[in-house]
């Protein structure tokens, strides 16, 4: 195989509000906090161990203003994306490491009665910033459609 994969997917709930960065040309850029959690027993003490891991998001453009529209600390979401590691120095030259999930697409988890989304299962590509619904299927009609079949 000669291609390579860079991809991420994650569910996880916020940590804090987007921080929205805007430039002169007209883009943005967000970026939040997302913990992911893993709970399992320790198979000699018996204890419940759980870890709590930290990943930084960047969402760009249309994108990262519904994410700052409608992620409020605490929501669950989706991410996909890819991993990038950028280099900086601090103040006092060292050189610095970040790695963060560079979000291509996500969709909203927490209900609407939780948190303040207009529409729970919104989601937005990075190149398009679409919103899609999920149907709602009424459950009248399946009872009434399982009736109906001869088997």
């Amino acid at each position: 195989m000669s291609g390579t994969i860079n991809k991420v997917i994650l569910i996880g709930h916020t940590g804090d509000e987007v921080k929205m960065h805007y430039f002169e040309g007209g883009g943005s850029v967000g970026n939040f906090p997302l913990a992911t959690n893993e709970t399992y027993t320790n198979k000699t003490t018996g204890e419940k161990v759980s870890n709590t891991e930290w990943h930084n998001i960047v969402v760009r453009n249309k994108a990262a203003e519904i994410c700052e529209k409608y992620l409020k600390k605490g929501d669950k979401v989706y991410i996909e994306g890819r991993l990038k590691t950028r280099k900086w120095q601090d103040d006092q030259g060292k050189d610095r490491y970040t790695t963060e999930i560079q979000c291509t697409d996500f969709t909203f988890l927490t209900p609407k009665s939780e948190g303040g989304n207009p529409n729970p299962n919104a989601g937005a590509n990075q190149g398009q910033a679409s919103q899609v619904q999920k149907p709602v299927q009424n459950t009248d009609s399946v009872k009434q459609e399982e009736d109906d079949l001869p088997f």
